[in-house]
């Protein structure tokens, strides 16, 4: 009946829904990523899914299962997300080691790190001041949270409009090597 509700719009059910299986989801999401972050932004996005595909909700048999195998999906995309960054970092990280032993590399690389400054410069005060805790203070989305006295979801999507913002002007110096910058 309650997922019938929420597939007509009603708000109420939604929250009544969501305030029910957050409770197995975040835990589920906490304990295969090992992160309160992911596993905030992984509840975040299952529930933005439910929402937008509310209408097919009263052709699901078994929610509690179909949430779970949701969670456990969105939970290895992200992992892979990240290894696969965790992986371009890594690669960059050995090129920009080898290449900055020369004079003239060493040049590049504060011209990067120039570039990389000026494309943080260019962020809202909001978006540079969230992605300076985050980054440079090495925060997590929680704990900046508290700190400005906003919500853990306004942290991350401050962080992810920020991020699409300087990978954006990255793109348009045509450089990847600035992304070695970004992710060490």
């Amino acid at each position: 009946m309650l997922l019938h509700q929420v597939a007509t719009g009603d708000q109420k059910s939604f929250t009544i829904l969501f305030e029910h299986y957050s409770k197995t989801v975040y835990p589920f999401a906490l304990k295969l990523t090992r992160s309160e972050e992911l596993a905030e932004e992984i509840l975040q996005e299952v529930f933005l899914k439910i929402w937008l595909n509310r209408e097919n909700l009263p052709e699901i048999e078994n929610f509690g299962a179909y949430i779970n195998r949701m969670t456990r999906n969105y939970a290895y995309n992200v992992l892979r997300r990240i290894a696969h960054e965790n992986l371009i970092a890594f690669e960059l990280s050995k090129q920009m080691t080898e290449e900055v032993n020369n004079t003239e590399e060493a040049v590049l690389h504060r011209d990067l790190e120039h570039s990389l400054n000026h494309a943080i410069s260019c962020l809202t005060p909001q978006q540079k001041l969230i992605y300076t805790l985050c980054y440079q203070e090495g925060l997590k989305y929680s704990e900046v949270a508290g700190r400005l006295n906003i919500s853990s979801s306004t942290v991350h999507t401050h962080m992810k409009l920020a991020l699409k913002f300087i990978r954006t002007y990255c793109i348009r110096i045509n450089t990847l090597t600035l992304f070695y910058l970004l992710f060490k």
